[in-house]
C-alpha cells in the first residue's frame, strides 16, 4: 500500500502516524519543505521515501512529487496530513490521482462554517443563529434578530484565526471598516461550557474510538485575552452529546477519518453544536487518547487504513488533562515544584511550537488521575499566579491568531 503523508515532520509528534503505517507494512511517502539532512531522525525513521519541495503552497510541486512516487512504487492509495490547514491541497490531489478519501466536492463541509451549520440542522442538532454577512445593513439585519454580543470568524477559517466578540454597534462598524477581504460569518453569542465529541470513525462510518472533553473555556478567549487553558477528558461521555456527536457522524458521512466536533452546554443542560473539524484535535490530545485509555490510537489508524479494518478493546480508565502556562505569567509554584508535587499524575510535559503557543500556552503539562479532584487539584496548582499579578486581559482587536 503506497500512502504519501504531507508534511511529516511537523507537528513533530505526529511522525507516530508515519511510523505505525511503516510497522503496519505500507510505503510511506512524505512530503515536505524541510531539507531532507534537517528532518529529525525519528521523522526519517517513520518514511519510506522523502521529496522536497520548495513550497507546499505551490500545488504543481506537489503534483509533481505525486507523480514521481506513482512512477516509481505505482498507484498511491491514500494522501493524508491530518492537518486542517491542508484540507484543501488534500482534496485537489485525490481528485487529481483518483485517491480514496474526501474530495473537493465534499471539503466545503469540513471547511465553511455556514455549511457545518446546515449539516448540523440536517442532523437535528441545535446551533447558533447566524449566516454569512458581506455588508454592514446585512450585519445589522442579523443582530436585529439576535442582540449583542455577537461573534464574527472566517466563513472559511482554520480554528480562531480571526475570530471576534463583537458587543455594540460601534464594534460592529469598526470591524467592518478594517476586516479581512473574505467570507464573514456572523452568529450569536453562546454562553456555555464547550464540550467535544472526538474520535477515529472505521469505513463504514461507526466511532472505533470515541471520547469527550470539556474545555476551560474557548480559542477564541484563550488567544484574545491571553490566557492559559486546560482541558481534560471525560470517562463518561454524557448520553446526550453521544447522541447528537454520532448524528453528525451520519451527517458529514466520515469514513475512515479522525473528528473533532465542538459543542456549547447551555445553562439548561443541552448542547449546541458549534463546528466540526474532521482530523485529530489539536495540540497533544492524541496522546491524551493513549494516557486516557493505555492504547496506541497511532497504531489503531494505520491498521485502519493499511487493513481495512482495526480492533481496538478499551476502557475510558482515567481522566486526562493539558494545563497550558505561559512564560510571560508569575505562577505561584514553580515548574520544579509541580514536577515534584505531581510525579505519580504527570505523564508528559510539552514544549510548545511558537506557532501554537498563543493558544496551547509555552508549556504544557499531561496528566491523568482515575479521580475527578485530582484533576482539579493539580490544574488550580498549575494555574495559580503568584499575587502580587493578575491573568491579563488584553483588549480585543482586529488581529488574528491561529489555533491547531
Amino acid at each position: 500500500m503506497n500512502i504519501v503523508y504531507l508534511s511529516p515532520h511537523f507537528p513533530l509528534h505526529y511522525h507516530r502516524f508515519c511510523r505505525e503505517l511503516k510497522r503496519a507494512g505500507a510505503n510511506v511517502l512524505g512530503i515536505g519543505d524541510v531539507d531532507y539532512g534537517l528532518l529529525p531522525s525519528e521523522v526519517v525513521d517513520s518514511l519510506t521515501e522523502y521529496y522536497r519541495v520548495q513550497d507546499m503552497h505551490d500545488i504543481d510541486a506537489i503534483i509533481r512529487a505525486c507523480g514521481y512516487y506513482t512512477h516509481k512504487y505505482g498507484k498511491l492509495d491514500r494522501f493524508e496530513s491530518l492537518n486542517e490547514y491542508w484540507l484543501d491541497t488534500e482534496a485537489r490531489i485525490r481528485d487529481d490521482f483518483n485517491i480514496t478519501g474526501v474530495r473537493s466536492r465534499q471539503i466545503d463541509d469540513y471547511r465553511r462554517k455556514s455549511r457545518m451549520k446546515s449539516k448540523f440542522r440536517q442532523a437535528n442538532v441545535p446551533t447558533a443563529t447566524g449566516r454569512v454577512v458581506r455588508s454592514l445593513e446585512d450585519a445589522r439585519t442579523l443582530v436585529a434578530k439576535t442582540g449583542y454580543p455577537v461573534v464574527a470568524k472566517p466563513d472559511a477559517g482554520v480554528g480562531a484565526l480571526g475570530t471576534y466578540r463583537l458587543d455594540s454597534e460601534q464594534e460592529l462598524v469598526r470591524f467592518f471598516r478594517s476586516r479581512p477581504l473574505v467570507d464573514y460569518i456572523l452568529e450569536e453569542f453562546i454562553s456555555g461550557t464547550i464540550f467535544s465529541y472526538d474520535g477515529l470513525a472505521d469505513r463504514t462510518g461507526e466511532p472505533l474510538f470515541a471520547t469527550a472533553h470539556t474545555f476551560s473555556q474557548g480559542i477564541m478567549e484563550t488567544v484574545n485575552e491571553d490566557r492559559h487553558i486546560s482541558y481534560h477528558s471525560l470517562k463518561d461521555i454524557p448520553p446526550a452529546l453521544e447522541i447528537h456527536g454520532r448524528r453528525c457522524l451520519r451527517s458529514f458521512n466520515v469514513r475512515e477519518r479522525f473528528f473533532h466536533i465542538e459543542f456549547f452546554q447551555i445553562a439548561d443542560g443541552s448542547f449546541v453544536g458549534l463546528e466540526v473539524n474532521m482530523r485529530p484535535p489539536g495540540g497533544f490530545t492524541t496522546d491524551m487518547f493513549n494516557y486516557a485509555c493505555d492504547i496506541d490510537i497511532y497504531r489503531t489508524w494505520a491498521q485502519l487504513l493499511v487493513n481495512g479494518r482495526a480492533e481496538l478493546d478499551y476502557a475510558r480508565r482515567y481522566h486526562c488533562c493539558y494545563a497550558s502556562r505561559k512564560n510571560h505569567l508569575d505562577y505561584r509554584h514553580s515548574h520544579e515544584e509541580i514536577l515534584n508535587r505531581y510525579k505519580e499524575f504527570i505523564v508528559e510535559v510539552a514544549s510548545v511550537p511558537g506557532v501554537f503557543s498563543s493558544a496551547l500556552g509555552d508549556i504544557g503539562y499531561i496528566f491523568r488521575s482515575p479521580h475527578m479532584e485530582d484533576i482539579d487539584r493539580i490544574t488550580a496548582d498549575i494555574h495559580a499566579i503568584d499575587y502580587r499579578q493578575e491573568l491579563p486581559c488584553t483588549p480585543r482587536s482586529i488581529a488574528g491568531t491561529a489555533r491547531t
